[in-house]
Formats: C-alpha cells, sequence, structure tokens
C-alpha cells in the first residue's frame, strides 16, 4: 500500500510512527502483542490479529509511505475483517499525511 503526501520527510516520519498505535486502540479486541522497531525511515512491525501473526515494513519517504504487510496464507478465511483493518490503516495514514 502506497500512501502518498507532501509533508517533509522528518514530520511525514513523526505522524507516521503513531500510526500503529492509533490502529491498536481502534481495533484492540482483535489486535495484540503489538511490537515496532524504527531505524531511520523504516519501520519494521508485528503484531497478533484474531489469532495470525502479521509482520511488514513501513518506509517513509520524501513524497509517499510504503505499507508492506505480510499475512499467513490461512488469513485468507478472515480476508473480510483484515481488509477492514488494512482499509482503517489507509484511511489513518491519509488523515494523520494530509
Amino acid at each position: 500500500m502506497i500512501v502518498e503526501h507532501r509533508l517533509p520527510q522528518a514530520e511525514a516520519l513523526n505522524r507516521v510512527q503513531s500510526l500503529l498505535g492509533d490502529v491498536k486502540t481502534q481495533f484492540a479486541d482483535k489486535i495484540s502483542d503489538l511490537e515496532e522497531n524504527w531505524e531511520g525511515n523504516q519501520g519494521r512491525f508485528s503484531f497478533n490479529a484474531m489469532g495470525f501473526a502479521v509482520s511488514g515494513t513501513l518506509t517513509v519517504n520524501n513524497n509517499t509511505v510504503v505499507i508492506d504487510g505480510k499475512l499467513p496464507f490461512a488469513a485468507g478465511l478472515l480476508k473480510g475483517r483484515i481488509e477492514r483493518i488494512e482499509s482503517t490503516i489507509k484511511e489513518r495514514a491519509d488523515e494523520l499525511l494530509a
């Protein structure tokens, strides 16, 4: 998922670093064990969503934020619910980077 922005890269990075915490709060009943680690403009994250391990990266570039998440194959059974979480992440990223 790619989210475009017009912010200075440092400001976009500050805003994106709060994104996962916001999503965890909104989906507290579905997400647990959230971990994130940042090195420069790239962050790695992992959490459990509805019993499945989810991991990925967030990369804050000059004009875009690239969110790349990895889901286990078995999570396909819950595709609708997971798409709702993905949609919320995209919406929240759009708001933060507006």
